[in-house]
């Protein structure tokens, strides 16, 4: 179960009263508020709390560029060339709270985007459930050959079965010995502190997570990505739904601009003007290395 009961019940009480409030309000992100969006098999992404929304950029780029924006007809128009142009301050105006279910080899992925507010459930006060993320068969896959940080072909059949009855396994039999070393009635009585050191990777944590617009942006670009790992990458997704809702024009802009878009290289750039002018550029004459122009070609190709 993603939420429990006691989180069901906090959820329904903080419903049923709601605040009058005179600050900007984003109808899309209302409809989000304590809503949590279940990811993988244990896991979810609730908002918690936000500030600002697609007015609040447009005010803030207006007050810092002045004159120079009198020429931008509207705020779409706006948000637009602040973000072709990496104007980044706009963005940090919006902030969001996130309150997020995660294993924990991806919250330690997570972690490496230093630029939010992160409180974590802690397992020295308090003990973890019972609770592992085993990946449905279809992501049980091999190592990559051309990607150390990447997968391969899935596995299948028996292959697939054993990987699983491994992981399941484990996790068990370490989440039985955190029981037993916890436990007064073992009469180990172990610190918890101590005992949550056996327990591994794929057991779930929680955490808020509050971050402004622009570093969010930075977070989703890298792991909405095709190329991220999936675990990760799923709850990007769903964090990319949020905020589509919650600032739609700049989410419009993001889209185009980061995750559609591509940042080449100079000699990149020089390929392809090379062949807009008929020239045939290929990796021996381009000045890139084998991967620059395998990579160069997979932009191209989309």
């Amino acid at each position: 179960m993603p939420l429990s009961p006691e989180q069901i019940r906090e959820i329904e009480e903080q419903r049923l009263t709601p605040q009058p409030t005179l600050r900007a309000v984003s109808p899309g992100m209302e409809k989000h508020l304590y809503t949590a969006h279940e990811v993988l098999d244990h896991g979810f992404v609730r908002v918690i709390d936000y500030m600002g929304d697609d007015a609040a950029i447009c005010q803030a780029a207006r007050v810092s560029y002045g004159k120079g924006t009198k020429s931008v007809q509207n705020d779409e128009g706006l948000i637009r060339y602040l973000m072709r142009h990496w104007h980044s301050t706009p963005f940090e105006m919006c902030e969001i709270k996130l309150h997020v279910k995660l294993p924990v080899f991806v919250a330690r992925q997570w972690i490496r985007h230093r630029t939010a507010n992160v409180n974590e459930y802690s397992a020295r006060y308090s003990i973890l459930d019972r609770e592992f993320y085993i990946p449905a068969p279809e992501h049980v896959a091999a190592q990559s050959v051309v990607n150390n940080q990447g997968r391969g072909a899935a596995l299948e059949g028996e292959e697939a079965a054993r990987v699983l009855e491994i992981l399941k396994a484990d996790s068990n039999r370490a989440y039985d010995h955190y029981e037993q070393m916890i436990s007064d009635e073992g009469q180990l009585g172990l610190a918890r502190e101590l005992a949550r050191m056996n327990l591994p990777a794929n057991i779930y944590t929680q955490w808020y997570w509050k971050v402004d617009l622009h570093n969010l942006f930075h977070f989703l670009r890298l792991r909405a990505d095709h190329h991220a790992q999936y675990e990760i990458r799923v709850y990007a997704d769903a964090i990319c739904n949020i905020v589509a809702d919650w600032v739609p024009a700049a989410y419009g802009a993001f889209e185009d601009y980061r995750l559609g878009g591509a940042h080449l290289s100079g000699r990149a750039m020089d390929c392809v003007r090379r062949m807009l002018k008929g020239e045939e550029v290929t990796q021996e004459n381009s000045g890139m290395s084998k991967g620059e122009w395998r990579e160069f070609e997979a932009e191209l190709k989309g």
